[in-house]
């Protein structure tokens, strides 16, 4: 079994009862301060709190679906980690590993190399046509091989700066297993399926040295 070093999903969790919560607490301060508003002008005080009440209700329908978004985010990281942990004892697994204030999924570290991996939890077909990644057909609001790319340069720029200057693999990983490929190679990332997680990571192949694989795990346990 890998070492698990992190807890999956619990950067999601945060930020998305944060986001999706926060302007409830402005419509119950609105609320409050509206019955302040009662002493100076009764009408006034009372359109402003069925406005505030209003805003209450929409914010928290609104907030609550953005919430859940993200802990569906929670449960895939969960699910990818959990395969990642039977990976062998060589192997270690960083969830939600911080780099400055981007909070990289999972991180995993083995003789076979330096992975970063962004994983999603999409309901639908995926496919790869024309160079882009696409959920049942169309364009998602941003790339996930950008944001997957753009994670693993974070990381091996956190590692540099802390003096381990080698590769980091960008890994674009389904939860749903909803990718027709089940395995492909796409602008430098690899796209994958989870249930094709193991045999990817566990191979013969090394490129990290077992003396250097330590000092690079103490490393990143010693980041902040």
């Amino acid at each position: 079994m890998a070492k698990i070093h992190g807890i999956p999903g619990e950067w999601a969790r945060v930020k998305g009862t944060v986001l999706g919560l926060w302007p409830l607490f402005l419509g119950v301060f609105v609320a409050g301060a509206s019955l302040a508003g009662f002493l100076l002008s009764p009408l006034w005080g009372a359109v402003l709190f069925v406005a505030a009440l209003l805003y209450i209700i929409w914010s928290l329908m609104r907030g609550l679906r953005r919430v859940e978004r993200f802990y569906k985010g929670a449960r895939g990281e969960e699910k990818v980690s959990g395969i990642l942990a039977c990976l062998p004892d060589t192997y270690h697994v960083f969830n939600d590993f911080a780099v400055g204030r981007k909070h990289v999924d999972h991180v995993v570290v083995g003789p076979g190399g330096v992975f970063s991996i962004e994983t999603k939890f999409w309901r639908g077909r995926v496919t790869i046509e024309d160079g882009h990644v696409l959920l049942d057909g169309q364009l998602p609001d941003r790339s996930p091989i950008q944001q997957a790319v753009r994670e693993a340069t974070l990381v091996r720029k956190a590692l540099a700066d802390r003096g381990w200057t080698g590769f980091v693999t960008p890994v674009l990983a389904f939860a749903s297993d909803s990718f027709d490929a089940r395995r492909a190679n796409l602008n430098g990332a690899v796209v994958i399926n989870s249930n094709e997680i193991k045999t990817s990571f566990d191979t013969d192949r090394v490129v990290i040295p077992p003396a250097e694989l330590d000092r690079l795990v103490s490393l990143m346990e010693n980041c902040p």
